[in-house]
């Protein structure tokens, strides 16, 4: 069901196109530094967290009914080992669960806002970033890695 290619992008690149805007060297969602602009969009905490909410309200509710203990953050800056880390998922991916699991903390999703804000060109831009961004994270809940991810466009 999730390896099904219908959840691709339509404006995303062909499995064999570049897919550049992202490293994918430990699996979460990085701001490539050559291609930051000067300045970083101005966008209050408040804005940010209400564009995470929209983004969160643009995922189908069929999705959202199949997310299982997990909680949303916004935090303003990544782990400084990691400073252009956009988001993060934090837990055990269904796929991964078994009868014995239970009685755990939440996992967590966060998106980070400094690193979006200094990568995106614009508000608009930083309201798709935000929206690809909640997308990349909730499938790693599902157990969808960031090979998959990228080739159908939500790298």
């Amino acid at each position: 069901m999730y390896a099904d290619d219908s959840l691709s992008r339509p404006d995303s690149p062909g499995p064999q196109d570049p897919v550049d805007q992202h490293d994918l060297t430990d699996g979460h969602r990085h701001a490539e530094e050559a291609d930051l602009p000067d300045e970083p969009v101005e966008m209050s905490r408040e804005e940010f967290e209400n564009a995470v909410g929209d983004a969160l309200d643009e995922v189908p509710p069929q999705l959202m009914a199949l997310l299982d203990n997990v909680v949303f953050f916004v935090e303003d800056e990544p782990p400084a080992d990691d400073p252009e880390l956009l988001g993060v998922y934090d837990g055990i991916p269904l796929t991964e669960r078994d009868e014995f699991w239970g009685g755990q903390m939440p996992d967590r999703i966060t998106i980070f806002r400094g690193p979006t804000l200094r990568m995106c060109e614009d508000r608009g831009e930083v309201i798709e970033e935000i929206a690809i961004t909640v997308v990349h994270e909730i499938a790693h809940h599902f157990g969808i890695d960031d090979e998959k991810l990228h080739a159908l466009g939500w790298g």
